[in-house]
């Protein structure tokens, strides 16, 4: 086997070195040959030789290194050169050779986060797409305009990070990497007493060795660290512990918690800032223009200085036009120079083309009739140099409120991102439970299990359950309710909430990345940057759209010069001081400028943005674009029925004795059977037969039930002191050959149809009496069915209970169909039966059992999640159990789908009215003509009337605030 792995080692070097041109950015960044290892089992190893056997077949695969078979746990490791052979063909080798393979892992896919920009439209977000797309390894990518962002799915094995951004700058954008990697959990140390390569290199290795350190990454020369780990296993303040314990004799090294800065703020004030400093510097040399080519002259005694001639028929007002408009043209519209070139490059056309076309025909033209007054001494002409720099000082202006409105968007994922404390008080206790010391300490080094001590009006910093103390919690700003919570001890608390009155003591059980709160903002970030299938259109249009545009604009050039050529419009059209070519090419230009595809690229993403965000800070969690454009189709919902229309904590609600037991007996022989079991309703009649044992004044001192046995989907038996005992339903009865009497029957019967469950309960072979318990159904169930009718959705509901309860619930709150005993695929059935209807189905369940059903419909909503917001089978995830959310995510659907519409009519009739108008349509009978520095304008107010308009979503309100009428 040594000879084959040797032979394989050569011809892999032999291999590498013949693809080293085609792997050179691999290369670059990788000197060394990269060997990854799979680890996975295989069945039928019966001895020795089998092993040996796999061994030698994998050691002739040409990319292999080495490979070791366990024969005893039949367990492989194989180590490999991803450049040359790939997971999947090892393990057909082994298959091949005769033997199956268990546990292989998936193909590793890494997941990249990037912050892109320089993306003005929807043309350019669409090549970074492409760009992204062509490299070798990445699986798939998503960019997100309105949120410049880009979510890159990739094989580590083929390319890396470093790699999938020089792509992106190489297609001119800029690229900064946000996270990387499918770590959960991250913690950034700033190192002390770290000053050569080798302390570098002890504290790496010592951090490495810690059990659940999935990978170290240092910055030797900013002395930083950055740790993903496995939060079950160890946590940011053992890390720190473990640098400092790293240390020997003289050298002692020091951590402290780094938390970087926050690249998305950061990065939104250095855009905002940088658009007005380019804005004031336009304006600083426009604003003269201005009034040295439109006021001066109106104003005779004060202008008449700037028609002196300087040589020929250059003046002073044409010459310090050109001077001023010079470095507004190349200094502060360089970036539409820069813009245009990589538009060009990758044989695309943006926003940047046209202003840079409309611009240079502008200024260069003036040149020309500078250059010829400068040349001529008898020469007439107007420049256009103020329409030039007024075009690109309105372009900024309109990109600097569209970047401070485009900041606003994402307000609700920042107020989300801040509910979390900075700060948090840990406790030490002794075995006893008493408190030792108090620390106070950043939220980010809290760890799994420890105890926080949490003050009245102090935020909760971590997920976790209370071990003392009693308080009232709102949690509003997590789930929306409105309410605050009362949390004793046992009961879950949600970080970021707010504690009221009481001092509380928890223990955490989820930290940083895993928080419920965390959770959140990575769904709503991930929803933000799912495409709705609506933004097609968008992306379709801005294909053809600035070539569309050169064309109109060249088009409308020849229509305005040619006629006037042949004198088919009167001389007075023409104003004065222009000749008929001066016309022509105002009203070119004008078009170019006027045409906004960025108004098209934003009507969809700014929409979904303010939605997203507005819906998770109201409890309703919408996962991407393609969730609300379904959900505003919805003509039917779907119900569960237990701990969906109903509570979902069953109740007694009278118990009835059908013999000559005393009422106190019956329940202490009830509870004795009933104890063991873990069912629900037989939690819930322990809970009235107790209640009722203490009313009577028993002890409470249960009795031991013997031969206990559970008779599945039936109810429970056993023996109490000298009687045999049986406690369930009609069908237990029967098969135990107990006689239900016509007196019992009727007794169920009634119950039945007022949606109730009758427990009997038999002692020595006859029934002694029956518990009716009732689910309840939810208060505000009645009127979120009553408004689903009134918004045109029927309802139905689908459950495994029996008809007779099923028909009951149905009629109290007025669902529209029944389907009763109904497993959880019969669920699923029922959807797709709707579905081949023409209905566009949505599905309410609790997201346990549903989830076949939440998959099958149209829209799935797991309701009452909680905590539990990565419910994979929902597309829509409703925090709380309030039916009203319901509503809510369908309603707030219909709203944003018809502002997406609305944002469409906007920024499509904007440019369907203004190109024609830019044209000079209107000229001929109203002589109103659009300059082309009003052209300019109006493209900027485009683009940021699409976002104020998505903005106004950000004042939607609930339709149906059942919560807050009741309070």
């Amino acid at each position: 086997m040594g000879s084959n792995n040797l032979d394989g080692g050569v011809d892999a070097k032999g291999m590498d070195d013949l693809k080293v041109p085609l792997l050179k950015p691999l290369d670059n960044n990788n000197k060394d040959i990269r060997i990854r290892t799979v680890k996975f089992k295989i069945g039928d190893i019966e001895c020795a030789s089998c092993a040996t056997t796999i061994e030698s077949v994998l050691g002739k695969l040409d990319g292999v290194k080495n490979a070791t078979v366990s024969p005893i746990q039949g367990q492989a490791a194989v180590n490999y050169i991803p450049e040359l052979i790939n997971a999947k063909k090892i393990k057909e080798a082994i298959e091949d050779a005769g033997f199956p393979v268990d546990d292989f892992p998936e193909q590793d896919v890494a997941v990249s986060r990037l912050r892109i920009k320089g993306m003005a439209c929807t043309s350019c977000s669409e090549s970074v797409e492409s760009a992204l797309r062509m490299i070798a390894g990445v699986k798939n990518a998503v960019v997100g305009l309105a949120l410049e962002e880009a979510k890159i799915h990739f094989d580590p094995s083929l390319t890396d990070t470093s790699c999938i951004i020089q792509a992106i700058e190489d297609a001119g954008f800029g690229a900064d990497l946000i996270s990387s990697g499918n770590d959960v959990n991250k913690v950034h140390l700033k190192l002390e007493g770290v000053n050569s390569p080798e302390d570098m290199s002890i504290v790496q290795s010592s951090l490495e060795s810690v059990e659940g350190v999935n990978n170290v990454e240092v910055d030797f020369a900013e002395k930083k660290v950055t740790i993903a780990y496995d939060s079950n296993l160890t946590g940011p303040r053992s890390l720190i512990h473990c640098v400092e314990k790293a240390g020997r004799d003289l050298k002692l090294y020091q951590a402290s918690l780094y938390v970087p800065p926050r690249r998305r703020e950061a990065e939104q004030k250095h855009e905002i800032q940088m658009y007005r400093n380019q804005f004031f510097l336009s304006c600083l040399f426009s604003v003269p223009i201005f009034f040295f080519s439109m006021v001066l002259p109106m104003l005779p005694p004060y202008g008449n200085w700037l028609e002196y001639k300087v040589h020929n028929m250059l003046d002073v007002g044409m010459l310090l036009r050109w001077i001023l408009c010079t470095p507004v043209q190349f200094i502060v519209g360089r970036r539409f120079y820069v813009g245009s070139y990589h538009a060009l490059r990758r044989r695309s056309a943006n926003m940047d083309v046209l202003v840079a076309l409309g611009t240079n025909v502008a200024y260069f033209y003036s040149v020309y009739i500078a250059m010829k007054a400068l040349a001529l001494d008898k020469f007439e002409g107007q420049d256009f140099f103020e329409t030039s720099s007024m075009l690109i000082s309105f372009i900024l202006l309109g990109k600097f409120l569209e970047v401070i409105a485009k900041g606003k968007t994402s307000d609700a994922l920042a107020k989300l991102t801040d509910l979390a404390p900075d700060t948090a008080y840990l406790l030490s206790l002794d075995d006893d439970g008493n408190v030792i010391s108090e620390m106070e300490i950043s939220t980010q080094l809290i760890q799994r299990n420890d105890i926080l001590k949490i003050v009245p009006g102090a935020k909760v910093p971590a997920d976790g359950i209370v071990v003392s103390g009693q308080s009232y919690v709102n949690e509003s700003m997590i789930t929306g309710e409105a309410r605050p919570i009362a949390k004793r001890l046992g009961d879950k608390v949600i970080g970021g909430t707010i504690n009221e009155n009481g001092c509380l003591q928890v223990k955490a059980t989820h930290v940083g990345a895993e928080t419920a709160l965390s959770q959140i903002v990575q769904l709503v970030e991930a929803a933000q940057l799912a495409r709705a299938p609506v933004q097609k259109l968008a992306d379709q249009i801005s294909k053809f759209f600035v070539p569309t545009v050169v064309i109109a604009a060249f088009l409308t050039w020849l229509g305005w010069f040619i006629p006037g050529e042949f004198g088919l419009y009167p001389k007075h059209w023409i104003p004065k001081g222009m000749d008929k070519f001066e016309l022509a090419l105002q009203f070119g230009i004008s078009v170019l400028v006027v045409a906004c595809p960025c108004a098209l690229g934003l009507a969809t993403p700014t929409a979904v943005m303010v939605a997203t965000g507005k819906g998770a800070s109201q409890g309703v969690l919408i996962k991407g674009g393609n969730s609300l454009e379904k959900a505003h189709k919805v003509k039917t919902v779907v119900f569960d029925k237990t701990g969906t229309l109903t509570v979902g904590k069953p109740e007694v609600v009278s118990a009835v004795l059908f013999s000559n037991y005393s009422m106190e007996e019956f329940c202490a022989v009830a509870t004795a059977a009933e104890a063991n079991s873990e069912h629900p309703i037989a939690k819930s009649v322990v809970e009235h037969a107790k209640r009722l044992l203490k009313k009577f004044g028993s002890t409470e001192h249960v009795m031991e039930a013997k031969d206990f046995e559970v008779h599945t989907g039936a109810g429970v038996s056993g023996r109490v002191g000298d009687k045999m005992v049986l406690v369930g339903n009609k069908r237990l009865m029967r098969d135990c050959n107990v006689q239900v009497g016509p007196e019992v029957e009727e007794y169920v019967s009634e119950n039945e149809k007022l949606a109730r469950t009758c427990v009997l309960v038999a002692i020595d072979g006859k029934v002694a009496g029956s518990f009716a318990v009732t689910d309840p159904v939810k208060p505000e169930a009645a009127r979120v069915i009553s408004y689903l009718h009134s918004m045109g959705i029927s309802s139905i509901m689908v459950t495994g209970d029996n008809w007779a309860t099923a028909a009951a619930i149905g009629k109290e709150v007025g669902i529209d169909k029944v389907f009763a005993e109904t497993d959880p695929l019969g669920k699923a059935d029922r959807i797709k039966e709707l579905q081949l209807k023409g209905l566009t189905v949505a599905m309410v369940g609790d997201g346990i059992n549903d989830s076949p059903a939440l998959v099958a419909a149209d829209v799935g909503m797991a309701i009452g999640a909680g905590t539990d917001v990565a419910i994979e089978a929902a597309d829509i995830v409703l925090m709380k159990s309030n039916l009203e959310d319901v509503v809510t995510a369908i309603h707030l659907s219909r709203k944003t789908m018809s502002r997406i519409r609305l944002n469409y009519v906007w920024a499509l009739g904007y440019n369907i009215l203004g190109m024609p108008i830019a044209a000079g349509v209107l000229f001929p009978f109203t002589g109103i003509r659009l300059p082309p520095w009003l052209a300019g304008a109006c493209m900027a107010a485009s683009s940021l009337s699409v976002v104020c308009s998505s903005l106004l979503l950000q004042s939607y309100k609930k339709p149906l605030d059942i919560s807050a009428k009741s309070a």
